[in-house]
């Protein structure tokens, strides 16, 4: 038996060992029990979203369903990728005959805001918030564009989840039940 012959079955021995590890990983992680997010199954009863989450932005409205905007445009000047445009107007008060700046269109590109919150910490008046809807996806880019103060927000697909967060965070422990 020459020294290369020796070699060559060597070769094969490690490339079998090799193989032998591989297979005992992959039986290994396919009989272990998986901890994995059931979604969309899941999106409705064992889903938990921190209540911090930044996922959209709206405007505030008061119990008649106007809107607190002043079209002051702190939002729009403190935005590091220009994703708020506001379009506003002077307008008189017939009553008191003081000028105001009055709103006309409040667009938001959700496509371009990196969700740093400084529009809603620069916002004076209390107008803006983040909401922790997560489902924003859409087919055609356009559709990111949003006119806030043309729609009223009623907490998106998942209203019940938005609001309270879903349900309750275990650490530790993945919300693996689908229903």
């Amino acid at each position: 038996m020459a020294k290369n012959d020796k070699t060559y079955f060597e070769g094969i021995a490690d490339g079998l060992k090799t193989l032998g590890v591989g297979l005992k990983t992959t039986l290994k992680e396919y009989f272990t029990p998986k901890s994995t997010e059931q979604y969309p199954e899941n999106r409705k009863t064992t889903l938990h979203i921190s209540p911090r989450f930044r996922g959209r932005l709206v405007f505030k409205r008061d119990e008649n369903g106007a809107y607190k905007c002043t079209a002051c445009t702190m939002c729009e000047k403190i935005c590091p990728n220009d994703t708020i445009k506001i379009t506003s107007h002077m307008e008189t008060n017939p009553e008191t005959g003081r000028k105001k700046r009055a709103l006309d269109e409040y667009a938001y590109d959700l496509g371009d805001c990196m969700f740093c919150e400084l529009c809603v910490n620069a916002c004076n008046f209390d107008a803006i918030e983040f909401t922790n809807d997560f489902e924003q996806a859409v087919f055609n880019r356009s559709n990111l564009l949003l006119r806030l103060d043309k729609e009223v927000y009623d907490g998106g697909s998942l209203p019940n989840i938005v609001k309270d967060g879903g349900a309750p965070l275990t650490i530790g422990k993945f919300n693996t039940k689908t229903k």
